[in-house]
């Protein structure tokens, strides 16, 4: 019994095809939102590369852009196979290929549940990439007349104003490494040597943050250096006193804007997977109400459509069967060339 079998006339028939070919075009610009969300999200990613680990953060937009340009190219072929339905003569070159058209269709469906699923988990790969991206690019800091790293000091500091974070976990994360460089450190200070010399690593390392850490919006002028000695400060108490520099860490504040976006992105990709399911099932039913007509000279006779010829159960079956042939087919030529094999020698 087939499943959800509906019977149709010319003017039901037509309707549909005409609903699917408008369905189709929405689903063109909703491929055209993907591949631009995908773009949009890589550009974003090639803005603060330098600050990740590896490039492999950049797969999911390079999926979306792929998932994007083909659902623009597949939806387009159902929106010129729905138009031409409604001339039997145009429909007849579609017959052949409509089959492996909407195989095709089931296996991209497939594709697009997967790539939402990515869209939801990357953000634990890339918290990761951005926590040890984010430590190497520290430590570069000072490194301005050093080729190659010499934009990293900039890099941060924009990066830290625009999210409103300091370091990498928190603004402590300063503490722990130099990031002034050994060219502006007075070595003939007793305090810079007392601080070099205290370092097992031979480091100038303060209680200190970059500029950039500092919170416009308190009232009081930025306490960016000696943070944890009150006395280097009139009525103050780094303990109790709320800090005027950005608690938040950095990796927090990427990892919460970057994971916004792809879980936005997500519902969008899952919201297309909806509307591809859609279509896929009109164009099922036009591809069999336009195959079971009563009288296939007359279009405008009565026919019947459905989803699947057989039950869900009774189509898993035959898969199953069909795919035991194949195997036990596969198998008998093999045995068949080793006979001929040893036969020839």
């Amino acid at each position: 019994m087939a499943l959800m079998k509906v019977k149709f006339d010319l003017k039901k028939r037509v309707k549909l095809a005409q609903m699917l070919w408008l369905m189709y075009w929405f689903s063109i610009m909703a491929g055209v939102l993907v591949f631009s969300m995908g773009l949009f999200f890589k550009i974003e990613l090639r803005k603060r590369s330098e600050l990740m680990d590896n490039n492999e953060s950049h797969f999911v937009p390079n999926i979306l852009i792929g998932v994007g340009l083909l659902a623009c190219f597949l939806n387009a072929c159902g929106g010129k196979i729905c138009y031409d339905s409604l001339d039997s003569t145009k429909f007849v070159k579609w017959k052949s290929i409509l089959k492996p058209f909407l195989i095709c269709c089931l296996f991209f469906n497939f594709l697009l549940i997967v790539t939402a699923a990515m869209c939801f988990a990357m953000r634990i790969p890339l918290e990761f990439t951005l926590a040890e991206g984010l430590k190497n690019g520290m430590k570069y800091y000072k490194d301005t007349d050093t080729p190659g790293r010499c934009y990293m000091k900039r890099t941060l500091d924009l990066m830290q104003i625009e999210f409103r974070c300091c370091g990498n976990n928190n603004y402590k994360d300063w503490f722990e490494i130099q990031w002034v460089s050994n060219r502006y450190l007075d070595f003939s200070s007793k305090e810079v040597k007392d601080r070099i010399s205290s370092n097992v690593d031979g480091k100038y390392l303060m209680d200190g943050v970059p500029f950039s850490c500092c919170n416009p919006s308190s009232p009081r002028p930025c306490i960016q250096q000696q943070i944890t000695n009150n006395s280097a400060h009139y009525s103050y108490d780094h303990y109790t006193e709320e800090l005027n520099i950005w608690k938040r860490g950095c990796r927090d504040a990427l990892v919460s804007y970057y994971g916004g976006m792809m879980n936005t992105i997500g519902i969008l990709v899952l919201m297309v997977t909806l509307l591809q399911i859609a279509v896929m099932i009109g164009l099922q039913y036009v591809n069999t109400s336009l195959s079971t007509l009563v009288n296939p000279e007359d279009p405008e006779s009565e026919s019947e459509g459905w989803i699947l010829e057989k039950t869900v159960k009774e189509t898993f079956t035959d898969i199953m069967a069909n795919m035991k042939a194949m195997g036990k087919g596969n198998q008998v030529d093999e045995e068949a060339n080793e006979e001929a094999v040893a036969t020839v020698s």
